[in-house]
């Protein structure tokens, strides 16, 4: 269908393309934020917590998939493998588009999720080949400040659609955002797995990847921390429709709030490229979870204390959730190369396991967070408090472990 391309991307096409193929699960998460509302008043009026399950189920079925689209691309190739988890989304957003009840379009999101695994754990993979050790995430950290503006812009995206069609349109703009990407890595990206470093797609061949992720104690630690770390954002992103709708009456600037506080995770993302090169990946990653442990202790004090007049309250949510996001931004990048860094020979098989396994734990720990949305934002606060202090401690222990004298 293209040509193949041989020549090398120069560095800010790269990042830029790896950017947009991250973007597109980002803007299948956040432009859904303003349509939940809408969305649980037409499918589910009685239980309207249940619309939540539009984020979660995307997310499950991305968690699963993960688990095939890596040892796929260590087999046929990245390049082939992206495209078919974009065709696959493609046609089940179409599918999502003209669902008549939340129990189909529930279904939908979950396959939409399958399908946008390939490009994010394959993306992974595609660094890994050609990166390795502080250069990785250096690279991972500017792709994540680009790909952090996407979620910045989706609601307001998502919401200018509605207005102008209703929530259903949402999903023909997923189409069109799929099928950009996947055209930029098809038409530019030259391959980056060589015919002779492939690995066949058999049983031994996964359960030795699985050996090499689940045998390696630090890789273990890691993949806790990042689920945890999954788990605290997933929770922020289920939980802010209804809080910024009900809670805190901000329905029509909802998409501007969030514009603001995901721009927080954004400005992270490019101070860690300039600082991961000199203080290292773990410094970083542990100092952040220790800071939104101890902001969440702080803006769970104010809130519930009585101090802050009912029309502040909203203020310190807001301050507290731009707290949050600079931190998230802190984080992901480094524990992902952290984790992948001893994995480069399989490194298809262990985007996948890592991915897999952080992106499902993550979503049981999301989904009770959200579903016990009660009107306040103290169930999330709990939540958060929870996932930063466990993984806080498991990269603290993680130092027992460490025998990588570069990181």
């Amino acid at each position: 269908m293209f040509a193949a391309p041989t020549k090398p991307l120069k560095f800010p096409e790269f990042v830029g393309m790896l950017a947009m193929l991250f973007a597109t699960l980002a803007f299948s998460i956040d432009s859904m934020l303003p349509a939940i509302p809408q969305i649980a008043q037409q499918m589910t009026p009685d239980d309207l917590n249940r619309a939540q399950f539009i984020i979660t189920s995307f997310v499950m079925g991305m968690g699963i998939g993960t688990f095939f689209a890596g040892p796929l691309s260590d087999w046929f190739g990245r390049k082939i493998t992206v495209a078919v988890g974009i065709a696959i989304y493609m046609v089940a957003a179409l599918y999502a588009a003209n669902a008549q009840d939340l129990e189909h379009l529930l279904i939908s999101r979950f396959i939409m999720g399958l399908g946008a695994s390939a490009p994010r754990v394959v993306s992974l993979a595609m660094v890994r080949d050609l990166y390795k050790g502080r250069e990785m995430a250096r690279i991972m950290s500017f792709v994540m400040t680009v790909f952090i503006l996407v979620p910045a812009a989706a609601p307001s995206v998502g919401a200018l659609i509605i207005s102008y069609s209703s929530w259903r349109g949402v999903f023909v703009a997923f189409v069109v955002f799929a099928l950009f990407s996947g055209s930029w890595l098809m038409i530019r990206q030259p391959e980056t797995l060589a015919p002779e470093n492939r690995r066949p797609l058999s049983w031994k061949a996964i359960r030795y990847a699985f050996g090499e992720v689940l045998g390696n104690r630090l890789v273990v630690m890691y993949t806790a921390a990042l689920s945890l770390g999954f788990g605290l954002m997933f929770s922020f992103i289920s939980s802010a429709p209804q809080l910024f709708t009900e809670a805190y009456d901000r329905t029509d600037s909802f998409p501007i709030w969030f514009a603001g506080v995901a721009g927080f995770a954004a400005m992270a993302s490019f101070i860690n490229a300039r600082l991961v090169m000199t203080l290292g990946m773990r410094l970083l990653s542990t100092s952040a979870l220790f800071a939104q442990f101890a902001a969440t202790i702080v803006a769970l004090v104010l809130l519930e204390s009585g101090l802050i007049p009912v029309e502040g309250e909203f203020y310190v949510f807001i301050a507290y959730m731009a707290v949050s996001f600079f931190m998230i931004g802190l984080v992901f990048g480094n524990i992902n190369a952290l984790a992948m860094e001893p994995l480069g020979h399989v490194a298809g098989f262990a985007a996948a396991i890592i991915g897999a396994i952080s992106t499902i734990l993550a979503v049981l720990v999301a989904v009770p967070v959200g579903y016990s949305y009660d009107g306040t934002p103290l169930p999330l606060m709990i939540g958060v408090l929870v996932c930063s202090g466990i993984a806080w401690l498991i990269m603290i222990i993680s130092r027992r472990y460490d025998v990588l004298q570069t990181v």
